[in-house]
């Protein structure tokens, strides 16, 4: 067959998919998300050498993800949320799908070492997350999908995906390329933030959210200057919260709530614009906009003592003697200078006659210039 472009989404397809993919070798793009399709997604996947976009959401598939799916090397786009799936993913997906730029697994069974979002996957967050080049840069850097249209010319597609942003899946079209996002919530993870996760420059979003992950809050992401929304919620992170979260100067969204964190919120920064349930259930922060931490009470108003009022007193006498004086000075300098001024000149017949020319000179200077233009 010499189909490039099939796309059968949206409709009321069910059953199980055929084991024909092997025929289909020119299949660039396939659709079938929002259907009713079960079964197992079967091993003639993998001869799709050429796909590089492969929709599956929300649908009933079930079983594991197919060995056979890691020989789709021009994959660029993969996307499985709210299905069924379960058991590990193929162990050399990392490795064969070099062109993956957009991963999509939430909402299904998967487990191992490594989930994203909604599924039951437990271990650490790998040290090795730099690795994801795609997102060390702000630019965009998703390779094109391009499919061939009318035997020999090539068409580029342009695709759209659905990305839970700030509580809802809504779809992005342009610039697709520069949404980068890490969603690692509701799963099992523990152990620590890794450090190298601050070479992600590009990160828009980073979401580690209901997990079990310990330690402190590492610094470095505060080399995250792109993000817009961080979720460290409902973990175990203690220490304090980093000065250089100051340096996440687009950050409209943060909720660090419902750990161990404590000390000081740094002052002088963002951070004070956030609601308080941002920082909710770390019984050890303090700091606006929480209470205010021990020791920077303000003095109260009910703490005068006689020496208060005494002080007051001599305040309000130094003011009474200091008035006077004042006015007296306003109006002896008015005088002084008015008629210093205008009586000289009254007195004075030359120098009258000589401000009287300056003024007709200045005059006449001007009514030339005017003139001239």
């Amino acid at each position: 067959m010499v189909l490039s472009n099939l796309d059968l989404s949206n409709n009321l397809l069910s059953s199980e998919l055929p084991d024909c993919w092997m025929y289909f070798d020119k299949l660039s793009i396939l659709s079938l998300e929002n259907n009713n399709l079960t079964g197992k997604l079967s091993a003639s996947i993998g001869a799709l050498k050429k796909l590089q976009a492969l929709h599956l959401r929300n649908n009933n598939f079930s079983g594991e993800l197919p060995m056979s799916l890691q020989n789709c090397t021009s994959l660029v786009l993969l996307d499985v949320a709210y299905n069924s799936f379960t058991g590990y993913l193929p162990q050399r997906i990392g490795n064969n799908l070099t062109n993956l730029g957009i991963l999509s697994l939430r909402s299904n069974s998967f487990s191992g070492i490594l989930d994203l979002s909604h599924n039951h996957f437990s271990g650490k967050i790998p040290r090795c997350i730099y690795n994801l080049t795609a997102m060390t840069s702000t630019a965009d850097l998703l390779p094109d999908i391009l499919y061939q249209y009318d035997f020999s010319v090539l068409v580029t597609y342009f695709d759209s995906e659905f990305v839970m942003w700030k509580g809802k899946d809504q779809i992005f079209r342009n610039y697709l390329g520069q949404v980068k996002f890490i969603h690692m919530s509701n799963d099992m993870l523990e152990g620590g933030i890794p450090e190298g996760i601050s070479s992600l420059i590009g990160l828009v979003s980073l979401d580690l959210s209901s997990n079990k992950l310990n330690g402190s809050i590492t610094p470095k992401i505060g080399l995250l200057t792109a993000l817009e929304l961080l979720d460290l919620s409902s973990n175990n992170l203690s220490g304090a919260i980093p000065a250089t979260f100051a340096n996440l100067n687009f950050l409209g969204m943060l909720n660090l709530s419902y750990n161990h964190l404590s000390g000081r919120i740094p002052t002088g920064t963002l951070l004070q614009g956030f609601d308080a349930s941002a920082y909710m259930g770390n019984p050890g922060l303090c700091g606006a906009p929480l209470a205010i931490c021990p020791g920077d009470e303000p003095p109260s108003n009910n703490t005068w003592n006689g020496n208060d009022d005494v002080a007051q007193q001599d305040v309000n006498d130094h003011n009474d003697d200091i008035f006077p004086g004042l006015y007296i000075s306003v109006v002896l300098g008015f005088i002084i200078g008015f008629w210093g001024v205008c009586g000289t000149l009254v007195i004075k017949r030359s120098w009258r006659h000589a401000f009287f020319r300056t003024l007709d000179y200045m005059r006449d200077r001007v009514y030339v210039m005017i003139h001239r233009r």
